[in-house]
């Protein structure tokens, strides 16, 4: 029988860096090193742009980022983000915030094993639990050290391992062709267009709030959906943005009562939404299994009236336009962008003409991308088919 152990048997925590708003930088200086906030860890790894920096001599050589440490989000307004992890693949000459912890496993544990854990759909609802809060979420270091992990004997662990570090990089292989994918759409528009926040062809151009329906402006969604209601009304998280489309398979559902309150946030298909909080700057067209569906406080809802969605999300995919969204985009431990930013966004407005013959070029491998999507989610469904398996002994 597979014996379990406490994290605190398994790993060291480390606490993040603590630092005042005067010592960071969103440039990097001379003597001064970068520090990961929660928006740096996302379900597929770290991320390490969007930065900010912070004098070396703030950080400990024990909160350096090592290889195998798993790098935990401790504290969100969000319990979508509270508990995501990601485990460093390198060494890393940087730290990581004071909302964010550190298990640094011992060689009692395979360290692939260790991380595939915290990857675990049962571990994402056992934190949830835990770090709810009525503000802001937080996980404690007592609600981490507590959790238990099955502990096969070592030859056992890294064969459940390389199972899941071969699925996982299969996900990979098709998280890399939608990349791709995503370059030839970025490249196409620039060759067409330019940079739309340079904009060396001097097209006329709107503030978004002028291409959008009057009669649904733009806003942002339900602030507290509350517990999963089985009949009731969808709703986007951010975290239900991937790869420039909806993940479909992990979309929850509110009351009817809560989301009639927020009635002014529902979607129609072709809205095209934009996360505000957390992920600045993901997009996405809402298809039509969401019609009438609604949104969080982390999303905004961009009704287009007066130019094709399609143009206009790749217009604010442009790395031109994501910087501008990153000069617009404040907070230090939650970073967000404020919709009176958002809706002053100015978007090129090239003739109507050329607009369309992108959008025609863009729906040629618009269907090869949601192909790749549609078998990207299937690849993980397995994945964390085997996931489930291999913490039950069943692998």
């Amino acid at each position: 029988m597979t014996v379990s152990a406490r994290v605190s048997e398994l790993a060291e925590q480390i606490r993040g860096v603590s630092y005042g708003k005067e010592d960071a930088s969103t440039t990097p200086r001379l003597g001064y090193l970068p520090v990961l906030r929660a928006g740096n860890i996302s379900d597929d790894g770290l991320i390490f742009d969007d930065l900010v920096f912070v004098p070396a001599v703030r950080i400990a050589d024990k909160q350096k980022i090592r290889c195998n440490d798993v790098v935990i989000a401790a504290s969100s307004g969000s319990l979508d983000v509270v508990g995501k992890a990601a485990r460093a693949l390198d060494d890393y000459e940087g730290g990581f915030g004071a909302f964010c912890k550190v298990l640094r496993p011992n060689p009692d544990v395979n360290p692939s094993y260790f991380a595939h854990f915290f990857r675990t759909q049962e571990y994402r609802q056992k934190v949830s639990a835990l770090a709810a809060g009525l503000n802001i979420n937080n996980l404690r270091n007592e609600h981490l050290d507590n959790l238990t992990i099955p502990l096969p004997p070592p030859p056992e662990q890294r064969r459940i391992a390389e199972i899941l570090d071969k699925a996982d990089a299969l996900c990979a292989n098709h998280r890399a062709a939608l990349a791709q994918l995503d370059i030839l759409a970025k490249s196409t528009f620039f060759d067409m267009f330019g940079d739309p926040i340079k904009n060396p062809r001097r097209y006329p151009v709107q503030k978004i709030v002028d291409l959008v329906d009057p009669l649904r402006p733009i806003t942002y969604g339900i602030l507290k959906p509350g517990p999963n209601q089985d009949d009731g009304i969808k709703y986007v998280r951010v975290v239900d943005m991937r790869e420039g489309g909806i993940d479909l398979r992990a979309i929850r559902k509110t009351s009817l009562t809560i989301s009639e309150a927020y009635r002014r946030s529902l979607l129609l298909p072709g809205d095209l939404l934009m996360s505000i909080r957390g992920h600045v700057g993901r997009l996405a067209i809402v298809p039509n299994e969401l019609d009438r569906a609604n949104i969080t406080q982390d999303t905004a809802r961009l009704a287009l009236k007066g130019t094709h969605p399609v143009f206009v999300r790749e217009c604010l995919r442009t790395p031109g336009f994501q910087q501008w969204m990153a000069k617009h985009t404040k907070g230090v431990a939650v970073r967000g962008i404020n919709l009176g930013d958002v809706k002053l966004m100015p978007i090129i407005q090239p003739p109507i003409e050329q607009q369309r013959l992108f959008v025609r070029l863009s729906t040629q491998w618009e269907s090869v991308r949601q192909e790749r999507f549609k078998s990207l989610m299937k690849c993980e469904t397995l994945f964390r088919s085997l996931q489930y398996l291999a913490f039950r002994g069943e692998l």
